[in-house]
């Protein structure tokens, strides 16, 4: 492969307009295929050509332009609580020395006339001492990436806050020491250092609850990431030897005690236990795992000991993948973020020509050679108008509704999807193993005139040789009323038809009535009305012959899954249409269509049919949702507009789909798609606070309503508002 992609960890983001700088930039390197940065969950994905560029060029760049980046880390909390602490004593220390500057702002106003104000506070000298370490040393890290934007030619959110907060400073550093006498003073002075202190203290305060605000949105992540455990006990056929999860390697044997987390993916060799799967399926009751049964990295081991032979590596788990999609998801854009990027992307040098605009009306006509009135509206506007909270909009829904579906074991592999699948218009759904169980069962055995015992004993023998579906329906059946099976010899497999063999010195034919007219050989009628009676019902039948003479008949049927029958009740709820695809014969389909209640079906359909069936719904306008979970729904996953693939299917169905259903149910397909426009909703309504927000204080800043300082806390305000509003999706009902 010569295209590798990259997952990084990228700081020192704060608006969508970092974001835009970052993509524009690293997209221009020669070799890079793809880049998505996330502002919400400060990673990114780069897709790039080895043989033109390397990750080393790339994170080198970023860090030109004023970012830090790295190689996505395992787990980002140390950081995040470095960056927290970092955040909370530098707002702590911006604070403290804001203070003395917010009390001698009262000095400004007539109702607070009766407040005492220590003279040392009026001083402008000692206000410029004060706001010094916090506008160039609490400050230093805006005008830092400021410089840094203006360099690479674009504009930020910091660019406005060093535009604003230095207009404020140095025209009070000019009052102050050109002033004759000024310097001195201790008259309410008409200055602008506690403007310049308390817009930074106030996006310092809102950079810090957005930051904790924000780190709550990748707990569905985290949750994840606890559930691995990193310790497992190794039996190497006489003692347990404690090692590294990472260690392990498929056909290592582990023990896991009661009580234990399974430490990898695996398949039972010796136990019988209670297994919790909830993080898998969603469902808390146990189950039940015996010689055979699968077993599952992160699921708790309740009352028994097993014996576990290792089937995947650690980074293969079901586990690892389903941390690997949510990841993807929340780090890859949906179609709607490109609407925030483009508007912010030419937001901030309109909000500078509104800021000209601002001053020149207000210096020069309103006021005329009022320069602190007319700066005092145009630091208002600059500061008020940083379109953070419009660059967090979408990737925070985004990012919480991604991590609400995981907990319903709903995987979207990027964020797109979860914004696609409620614009979904039409449901095409695949019969076995998605509506259907996938595992047939044997319903009916008639007997003709042999001992019922007998019967099962030859017609399981020879069934155990074949690994057909219908082969292993009968096998279970036969083994629950016999321990031992006889052998079967001189083997014959008919394709399409049936097998024979010679068991006990008997010729057993267990074939379909097709096989016996093909070779003229005739069926009782007693036999004939039962096999059609069968038939109707959709059930495979299998008529059986001993040496020659009729035996008896078995019917093999794939059970309806108790849970289909209300999700497609819950669809047709929606108002979505729903058909039905199955390579399976016209009767077989039927009796499911009409026991599930759906009314369009297409039968004996090859994967090709299935691609032209779901092509020809979509050339009708429709946006078509593909549900599968088999080899051959792979190409038809492919080309629907939203391929989910049930996770219990082959992985070639799971890779080939844009959503996977951890659980076996058809049910998690509904609440798929109430999450994805519970989100929509969401991030429109983030939408619309942050352009109403804009739209609405822009014109209170340019006449002057909007102080300064007030202007900063709106805006910090703004944007921990559309995260609380996002964060809301956490506790999301489903019908």
């Amino acid at each position: 492969m010569i295209n590798e992609t990259a997952k990084l960890d990228v700081e020192g983001m704060y608006c969508s307009a970092c974001v835009a700088r970052i993509e524009k930039v690293v997209s221009k390197l020669d070799g890079v295929k793809e880049v998505s940065i996330n502002l919400a969950t400060e990673t990114g994905r780069v897709t790039f050509n080895k043989k033109k560029t390397s990750i080393e060029t790339i994170l080198d760049r970023i860090k030109q332009i004023g970012f830090e980046a790295s190689v996505v880390a395992t787990d980002k909390t140390l950081d995040r609580d470095k960056e927290i602490n970092r955040l909370t004593w530098h707002f702590i220390l911006s604070a403290f020395l804001t203070l003395p500057l917010a009390w001698a702002m009262f000095s400004h106003f007539m109702w607070s006339e009766w407040l005492y104000i220590p003279s040392i506070f009026m001083n402008p000298f000692f206000q410029f001492i004060i706001t010094l370490p916090i506008q160039f040393v609490i400050g230093y890290q805006f005008y830092e990436r400021a410089w840094k934007a203006v360099k690479n030619g674009s504009m930020n959110m910091d660019v406005l806050v060093v535009l604003s907060t230095s207009a404020a400073f140095f025209y009070s550093h000019y009052v102050t020491f050109t002033t004759h006498g000024f310097l001195y003073t201790t008259e309410s002075a008409v200055l602008f250092y506690e403007t310049s202190a308390f817009i930074i203290t106030f996006i310092l305060l809102g950079r810090l609850l957005e930051t904790k605000t924000k780190y709550k949105t990748t707990e569905a992540l985290k949750k994840l990431y606890e559930i691995k455990t990193e310790k497992a006990n190794l039996y190497n056929g006489t003692d347990e030897v404690l090692i590294n999860v990472k260690e392990l390697r498929p056909g290592n044997i582990i023990i896991v005690k009661p009580g234990e987390k399974v430490p990898i993916d695996g398949q039972v060799l010796e136990g019988n236990s209670m297994v919790d799967e909830a993080l898998l399926t969603g469902e808390s009751i146990p189950i039940e795992k015996n010689k055979g049964s699968e077993v599952y990295a992160g699921t708790i081991n309740h009352n028994g000991l097993l014996k576990v032979k290792v089937t995947k590596k650690d980074s293969d788990t079901a586990l690892s993948n389903i941390i690997k999609i949510v990841e993807e998801a929340q780090s890859l854009k949906a179609p709607i973020q490109h609407i925030a990027d483009k508007i912010t992307s030419m937001f901030i040098p309109i909000v500078i020509v509104i800021a000209i605009i601002t001053f020149i009306s207000w210096f020069f006509i309103f006021q005329p050679g009022n320069m602190s009135g007319a700066l005092g509206k145009v630091i208002a506007v600059l500061i008020v108008a940083c379109p953070c909270a419009l660059g967090l909009a979408t990737p925070t829904s985004i990012m919480v509704g991604s991590g609400r579906a995981a907990q319903y074991g709903i995987l979207f592999k990027e964020g797109k999807y979860l914004e696609l699948l409620g614009k979904c218009t039409y449901i095409v759904l695949d019969k076995t193993g998605t509506v259907t169980k996938g595992m047939p069962q044997v319903t009916d055995v008639f007997v003709d005139t042999m001992e019922p015992k007998q019967f099962m004993r030859l017609i399981g023998a020879v069934e155990q040789t074949s690994d057909h579906p219908v082969a292993k329906a009968i096998i279970t059946k036969a083994r629950s009323q016999i321990s031992v099976l006889p052998e079967a010899k001189q083997i014959q497999n008919v394709p399409g038809y049936g097998i024979i063999a010679v068991v006990e010195g008997m010729k057993v034919v267990i074939a379909s009535s097709t096989y016996y007219k093909m070779k003229k050989i005739t069926i009782p009628s007693k036999a004939s009305l039962i096999e059609q009676s069968l038939k109707s019902e959709g059930k495979t039948v299998m008529i059986v012959y001993v040496d020659g003479r009729y035996a008896g008949i078995i019917a093999v049927f794939d059970g309806i899954k108790p849970t289909s029958i209300r999700a497609v009740a819950r669809l047709k709820q929606k108002g979505l249409p729903i058909v039905l695809l199955t390579g399976d014969h016209e009767k077989s389909g039927l009796s499911v269509a009409r026991k599930v209640g759906i009314k369009k079906v297409y039968t004996e359909c090859t994967p090709d049919d299935k691609v032209k069936i779901i092509r020809e719904v979509q050339q009708k306008g429709h946006h078509v949702v593909m549900v599968g979970d088999g080899i051959n729904d792979a190409p038809a996953l492919t080309v629907s507009d939203i391929g989910v693939a049930l996770g219990t299917g082959s992985d070639v169905a799971i890779e080939s789909g844009d959503i996977t259903i951890v659980k076996d149910d058809l049910n998690r397909l509904v609440d798929a798609i109430i999450i994805s426009k519970k989100t929509m909703v969401n991030i429109k309504q983030n939408f619309v606070w942050a352009f109403l927000y804009n739209i609405i204080m822009i014109p209170f800043a340019m006449l002057g309503i909007l102080v300064p300082w007030l202007a900063g806390a709106a805006m910090a305000f703004s944007s921990i508002a559309v995260v609380l509003n996002s964060l809301r999706l956490k506790r999301l009902q489903l019908d």
